[in-house]
């Protein structure tokens, strides 16, 4: 294992090697991947945890901790939980650190956050340009900061955001495994506790065990100085403990396999030197049996100092295979020293319990949990609060919501412009908008906009299709929700709807028992007393030739005539036929 530049990884690969374990960073497992895949050498990596590393570029690389995947998706849970909905990511700008956020990016994306704003720093920045980028983060909104560092970088971060007065009431820090490995497991918290006070961090979780006990124990009596057995090994180190009786247990029963003895090199008329070249390329040989080595690693099945040791396989996220049990301690930092507010697992999600191993009659990797089911102890935030951050602040280069308002001409009382008003522009729909704002959990500022000269009413046509073009970010006014508009922008639920009416005119006037003969002017009466008439002539003339009703004297006809026609109009003449 080394830690040097590539040049002396590939001195250590000039001889005839069939495994690697290490190296221990993301940066170099990405250059030593491609050497080990040409040689076809199992490289297993104990600290390298860019999601990256997964793909199938690097058949040969085998990650034998889990990757940044599940701590994101650890940290995305805890956004959620206090309901955040935007983060700033704070990281080193290098493949660790790119894959990182990437992968923070998609588990915020699971839950309805996002990272707004990414502030990347070079490899071994110096205090002032971590100022400088630290305070242009500071102009946006979020107030959630997640550290994605390396532990030669992390700590400058919170030094100089100590500087700038971000670490104060109201900020929210977030750091990853990183800092729990540089600051809490290496040298204790109270030697960099004034710099991270109220942060968050994330550690990979172990679960006590008594070949962990005995391992620590071992390691304290080797370190007679030291006053804490844990505090000679961090949980990388435990990873990497058994990474190499992974690959113990690999080759033996590699050896002990029928033919599995044969172990020969070749050399690979690819790999040559060029002119000048002191990397000795042609020196490196080429393992034979490496693929059968390679299927003996991914097959392990043990349980080590950090649990249970299998690799699960998911084609879908992962071929190249995972550990199971991914989880990680929540740790907050407070005073001078840190104390554990939750675990994290995959099955389990954010929880107060430690979680337990596949095994124990525990739900399958992958299952979820509702929002309401996870549980956090109180937390002591920067500042020394234990009330939840906003999360947010007005950002200083931000600007209002720019709201489009019709200039009207008629009908006022829905929206009108008025100088009176703070707003300068007032009506029904200007209140009901307010009202609406109001009922945010967060204050939106806005500024209204007259759309209009004021001398005849503007086209809405044209104002919806300004909101369409992003000339306003809304409108409102009494905007009539029609089909050719709801195709380039969207409408609230409506809040006025007249439906169909009749308009009449209203006159007063005092009412009495005969007030519904006023409608029968006296041509109406005329004409229904002619009618009636009509109606009785003809029908006598049908009638009369055959009913005997309708005959005998004149008289006796006229009186049957006239009471058949206003009869008919009250009784049902079901006599007449």
């Amino acid at each position: 294992m080394t830690t040097k530049p590539e040049p002396a990884g590939l001195e250590l690969m000039e001889k005839e090697v069939v495994a690697v374990v290490g190296p221990q960073s993301s940066v170099i497992a990405h250059v030593v991947s491609h050497v080990a895949n040409q040689l076809r050498v199992p490289l297993l990596s104990f600290a390298a945890t860019d999601p990256a590393l997964a793909s199938t570029q690097y058949p040969y690389f085998v990650r034998t901790v889990h990757d940044d995947r599940f701590q994101m998706a650890a940290i995305a849970d805890v956004v959620s939980h206090f309901g955040w909905r935007e983060v700033t990511a704070v990281y080193v700008d290098d493949d660790y650190g790119r894959g990182g956020v990437i992968a923070l990016a998609d588990a915020l994306e699971a839950t309805r956050a996002r990272v707004s704003y990414r502030a990347a720093f070079p490899l071994g920045a110096d205090r002032a340009t971590l100022a400088d980028i630290l305070q242009r983060a500071n102009f946006m909104e979020s107030r959630v900061f997640i550290v994605h560092a390396s532990p030669d970088s992390g700590l400058n971060v919170f030094a100089a955001a100590r500087g700038l007065g971000m670490m104060v009431s109201g900020y929210t820090w977030i750091a990853t495994d990183w800092l729990a490995t540089a600051a809490i497991d290496a040298a204790g918290a109270a030697s960099n506790s004034s710099n991270i006070q109220g942060v968050l961090t994330l550690r990979q979780y172990t679960p006590d065990s008594d070949a962990k006990a005995s391992l620590l124990s071992r390691l304290a009596a080797a370190d007679p100085t030291s006053n804490n057995a844990t505090a000679s090994v961090n949980t990388y180190g435990l990873f990497a403990y058994d990474s190499v009786w992974m690959a113990a247990y690999a080759i033996d029963q590699f050896l002990g396999d029928a033919g599995g003895g044969n172990v020969s090199f070749s050399a690979d008329p690819t790999i040559r030197d060029a002119n000048g070249s002191a990397l000795g390329l042609s020196a490196l040989r080429v393992f034979d049996q490496g693929e059968q080595l390679l299927g003996k690693v991914m097959l392990s099945n043990f349980t080590g100092v950090t649990g249970h040791v299998e690799f699960q396989f998911d084609a879908g996220v992962n071929s190249s295979g995972t550990l199971v049990n991914p989880a990680y301690e929540i740790l907050n930092v407070g005073g001078t020293g840190v104390r554990r507010v939750a675990y994290w697992s995959n099955y389990t999600r954010l929880s107060v319990d430690a979680p337990k191993q596949l095994g124990d009659g525990v739900p399958p990797p992958n299952s979820t949990s509702t929002t309401a089911q996870q549980q956090m102890s109180n937390v002591i935030w920067p500042g020394g609060t234990t009330a939840t951050p906003r999360g947010w602040v007005f950002a200083d280069n931000g600007k209002p919501l720019t709201i489009g308002v019709p200039y009207r001409t008629s009908y006022k009382e829905f929206v009108s412009k008025d100088e009176t008003s703070p707003d300068g522009v007032s009506g029904y729909c200007v209140d009901v908008f307010k009202a609406a704002v109001a009922l945010l959990p967060y204050p939106v500022p806005v500024s209204f906009v007259l759309f209009g000269d004021g001398v005849e009413n503007p086209s809405y046509n044209e104002l919806v299709q300004k909101v369409a073009d992003g000339y306003f970010d809304a409108a409102v006014g009494d905007i009539s929700i029609v089909t050719n508009r709801t195709r380039v922008v969207d409408f609230t639920q409506p809040y006025i709807d007249s439906g169909l009416m009749i308009v009449s005119t209203v006159k007063s006037s005092s009412s009495d028992e005969w007030a519904f003969l006023k409608p029968f002017t006296p041509e109406l009466w005329a004409t229904v007393v002619a009618f009636c008439i009509f109606v009785g002539a003809v029908v006598w003339i049908l009638e009369h030739r055959h009913n005997d009703e309708f005959r005998g004297p004149l008289k006796k006809q006229m009186v049957t005539i006239f009471w058949f026609s206003f009869s008919s109009m009250f009784f049902t003449q079901s006599e007449w036929y």
